[in-house]
């Protein structure tokens, strides 16, 4: 199993500048991407295009994080057809928190995505080459199992995407404990 360092920045409120330096800066520890986030329901969607180019002209290779909660499928494609305009071939597909929270239900956009699986499956039709994908070592707090993020992820990674990655984690026992069970099962 290879691990690569990546960073994730946010698209700022103000001045650039400071992004770009920032960026700079990291890229003495060669980061295989510097990742963008991403506003859920497209609220921060020009911010976010600006921050890609920002990255981008650091030299630092950008992936951008893309959600398909609360909007709809001609809206996501239009979002990924403006990444790839701006150049970016690798994406971080993730289904996204519904706007009451991360405890509220997760409803799909009547006309969207169901699932990040199909996310992944649309940005690869799309032309995107790298998609990223979530993983969950102690269990995504909607997930009533960890069977259940393991499912998640197979289909995730059947769908398309080449890597995934994790937020923060604490009992490095239970990152170990995922690792292996993803190994045994081929994901």
């Amino acid at each position: 199993m290879s691990r690569h360092l990546s960073f994730e920045v946010f698209p700022p409120k103000g001045d650039r500048a400071a992004l770009h330096a920032t960026v700079t800066s990291l890229g003495v520890h060669r980061p295989r991407y510097v990742s963008v986030t991403y506003g859920a329901g497209g609220g921060d969607r020009d911010r976010t295009f600006d921050a890609i180019e920002t990255v981008a002209a650091t030299g630092q290779t950008v992936a951008a994080h893309l959600t398909c909660v609360g909007q709809t499928r001609a809206d996501v494609d239009g979002v990924i057809d403006r990444f790839r305009a701006l150049g970016v071939d690798h994406v971080v597909a993730l289904r996204g928190d519904p706007s009451e929270g991360v405890g509220a239900p997760y409803r799909p956009h009547d006309e969207g995505y169901r699932s990040t699986a199909e996310l992944v499956a649309a940005a690869r039709a799309r032309g995107v080459r790298h998609v990223t994908v979530s993983a969950y070592p102690e269990v995504h707090p909607q997930s009533p199992s960890l069977d259940h993020d393991l499912d998640l992820l197979a289909a995730k990674v059947d769908a398309g995407a080449d890597r995934a990655i994790t937020q923060m984690c604490f009992d490095t026992d239970a990152v170990v404990r995922y690792a292996e069970r993803v190994e045994a099962r081929n994901i």
